[in-house]
């Protein structure tokens, strides 16, 4: 069974994450919203298919990285997220919380063993699609 399908994002801590995100729109082209920068790709198996990685800047302090100590997190994208959860269950891996359900995907986070918090993401990248449609601030 295939796991990971490819990056879904990439998330770190900032002292301004407001400040990072124009410093990155202003210096390195980067087209922000609200959340960071979504990065858009093709999927390599399936060409006609419109992919998405999110960049996101994270308030210093936030809690959202817990338990892990590091100052950065990756979201891996997946399929079949509900039986990728029960394998990696029968292998010993940590899992952090439940699966969550959004409009634009399923998630859960698991931790690998240098104590590195993983976001798993079974993405709806058709609603992703939709949602991005007029948000980007710059």
């Amino acid at each position: 069974m295939k796991k990971v399908t490819g990056i879904g994002g990439i998330f770190f801590k900032s002292s301004n994450p407001v400040k990072i995100k124009e410093w990155y729109h202003k210096h390195l082209g980067l087209t922000i919203d609200a959340y960071g920068s979504p990065f858009e790709f093709r999927n390599a198996n399936k060409p006609e298919e419109i992919n998405y990685l999110q960049w996101s800047p994270f308030e210093k302090d936030t809690k959202y990285f817990e338990p892990s100590k590091k100052d950065f997190m990756i979201n891996y994208r997946v399929d079949h997220l509900e039986s990728l959860v029960e394998e990696l269950q029968k292998q010993g891996v940590t899992i952090c919380d439940e699966i969550q359900s959004f409009d634009y995907g399923k998630f859960i986070h698991i931790m690998d063993p240098d104590g590195n918090k993983i976001e798993l993401w079974e993405p709806a990248d058709e609603v992703f699609t939709k949602s991005l449609k007029g948000k980007t601030t710059k």
